[in-house]
């Protein structure tokens, strides 16, 4: 028989050689996908034990490692009056003299031209609603820009503004003849509702997460005390569906937790259902509220002091129930506290810490003096916020 061990037409063409290759390199796929598999175990163990797992790969998958994070940075005109507000990776931010919409890597999306003198910003649905309270200009936004705008007559300016979680909108505003009124609009910001109040002054509104229904904070008089009273509207009907009564302390904001209203007053917290009975009630003990979250994924966070001024309190959680979640004493001066998701964040003078519900430390970043306030993203990610300029903290 011929001998074609060297003949090219008849070879085998390293047939011998390339199994070994290839089950060289099933065994580092092999290797990887284990490896893979055991970050991913790792990550849902994390994710079922607290929460935080898929947030962290969420994060990774985002932002890449710390040092691509470090490197977001948003810079904006310095000012005493900004306002700021968190559109996914964008950043909204209010003047008096501007509002603008920066996207993740700090470039400016959109800006107009703005006067106000008590800029306030509010968000829901994706969007941010930038309005004068007490002034003449609203603005509605999200991460593209303009939605809606509108104009007050200057006797009748807008008192607040409110977006529920699909992006509909109450407007609170002055009116000629009545003692405030609201106008409700539809995520498509189409006017739906809208009432005139001739009993009590309407302080503020906003709609339930169900879009179905309208809750007014009304301000009177009983037995010449301040009273507090919430109405709800059904958005297909003229007449209250329901209304209660805040009657320990004037309610200073109002939103909704899971299916619970909950209300903040200079003395309790108060929930309620669209029924407008009375659930449950958080009474601060004679603490003083000195600043207050409602952003947390099922509980509000409370900053309470010992005292009317200084450092001495202690940060609170609370559940839809009415219960405390937990308490941490604090002997240092906080400078601001947010909250989203399953994170409250706390700045203090030269830190920040993110909590978890529970006030268990889930990161911390030392030597962040240079800023003023901070705001929490749902993702567990973090934005400082100093004079001029943004910067993402991610744990």
């Amino acid at each position: 028989m011929r001998d074609t061990s060297n003949d090219i037409w008849n070879d085998n063409d390293g047939e011998e050689d390339e199994a070994p290759r290839r089950g060289s390199r099933l065994r580092r796929f092999g290797i990887f996908f284990l490896i893979l598999a055991a970050v991913l175990a790792v990550v849902i163990v994390a994710a079922y034990r607290d929460g935080t797992g898929f947030d962290a790969l969420q994060r990774l998958f985002s932002y890449g490692s710390g040092e691509s994070a470090a490197e977001v940075r948003y810079d904006y005109d310095a000012s005493d009056n900004n306002r700021f507000a968190v559109l996914d990776s964008s950043l909204v931010v209010l003047s008096d003299t501007k509002l603008q919409i920066l996207g993740k890597n700090g470039q400016e999306i959109w800006s107009t031209a703005v006067r106000m003198t008590a800029p306030a910003l509010s968000i829901g649905g994706g969007r941010a609603v930038a309005y004068d309270a007490g002034g003449t200009e609203l603005y509605v936004v999200d991460e593209d820009g303009e939605v809606l705008a509108l104009t007050a007559p200057e006797d009748y300016p807008f008192l607040s503004a409110r977006l529920n979680r699909d992006g509909w909108l109450a407007v609170t505003k002055e009116l000629e003849g009545y003692k405030g009124g609201v106008t409700v609009y539809n995520s498509r910001m189409e006017e739906v509702f809208a009432f005139n109040a001739s009993q009590r002054f309407v302080v503020d509104a906003c709609v339930t997460d169900d879009s179905s229904m309208l809750t007014a904070v009304t301000l009177g008089q009983e037995d010449s005390v301040f009273v507090s009273n919430v109405v709800l509207y059904r958005l297909d009907q003229e007449e209250p569906a329901a209304d209660y009564d805040i009657s320990d302390g004037l309610v200073m904001a109002i939103g909704q937790q899971d299916s619970r209203l909950v209300t903040v007053s200079d003395t309790c917290l108060t929930y309620a259902g669209q029924d407008g009975e009375i659930r449950a009630t958080y009474s601060y003990s004679g603490s003083y509220l000195r600043e207050y979250d409602l952003n947390g994924d099922g509980f509000a966070a409370l900053l309470l002091n010992r005292y009317r001024s200084g450092s001495v309190g202690r940060l609170v959680t609370v559940d839809t129930d009415g219960q405390e979640i937990a308490s941490l004493d604090v002997n240092e001066e906080i400078l601001s506290i947010s909250s989203a998701g399953s994170y409250l964040a706390v700045l203090y003078m030269d830190s920040v810490v993110i909590y978890t519900e529970e006030l268990e430390p889930y990161a911390a970043l030392e030597g962040t003096d240079y800023a003023r306030s901070v705001l929490m993203r749902q993702d567990g990610s973090a934005l400082l916020l100093a004079s001029d300029s943004a910067r993402l903290f991610l744990p």
